[in-house]
């Protein structure tokens, strides 16, 4: 997903929806980390919408260039979490949740404005909801480091936990594989979340 040919208020744009997508999905970790035990996120800073607090500038590079990054990992001890493994899917869950939420709370506002807003404040707004609802799908793939990975192993029995939890380091190479090569599903993926966009906006 490159963005070479927009303009430079399209690239504002999308800067800025970045920017409150990442920052949306953190903090929401650290909330509900926090309010499930492990008090460490809220030690740390993280409970905060300061993006300086949660974005990584190298994810956020690759996120503009091909449509998939990270911000800054929210450390979280799964021991310390009430109930154990279920509340880090709570946790992990979080961050996708959030940015549903703020996707459809910006296409409402999309909505009311496009009639007189100018075209940069519409280009934000677009692309706020556009990136959330990206954010949102790719987190959910229950592949490490993802946190539909983190979800999906609090339901399996521990012994397969366990063994699953071997082969978590070889995850970011089938999310390479999975963003890059020709045909993977991912281009489809990113097409409906495109046009889910569109209908939230009605643009």
């Amino acid at each position: 997903m490159l963005f070479l040919d927009l303009s430079l208020a399209q690239f504002a744009g999308i800067a800025i929806a970045l920017v409150v997508g990442i920052t949306f999905h953190e903090c929401s970790h650290a909330l509900v980390a926090d309010q499930l035990g492990d008090h460490r996120p809220r030690a740390l800073g993280r409970i905060s919408l300061n993006p300086i607090n949660h974005l990584d500038p190298v994810g956020a590079i690759v996120f503009v260039l091909a449509g998939f990054g990270w911000g800054k990992p929210v450390p979280v001890n799964v021991y310390a979490l009430r109930p154990g493994r279920i509340g880090m899917a709570a946790v992990a869950a979080a961050g996708p949740i959030a940015n549903l939420a703020v996707a459809v709370a910006v296409a409402l506002i999309y909505r009311l404005a496009e009639p007189f807003a100018p075209g940069l404040v519409l280009d934000v707004l677009w692309f706020t909801v556009l990136y959330n609802l990206l954010l949102a799908a790719f987190n959910l793939l229950p592949i490490p480091p993802l946190d539909g990975y983190n979800v999906a192993l609090a339901f399996v029995p521990p012994k397969t936990a366990f063994t699953i939890q071997r082969y978590a380091p070889y995850g970011v190479l089938v999310l390479l594989l999975l963003v890059f090569l020709p045909g993977s599903p991912l281009g489809a993926v990113f097409g409906w979340i495109g046009g889910a966009t569109r209908i939230l906006t009605g643009a």
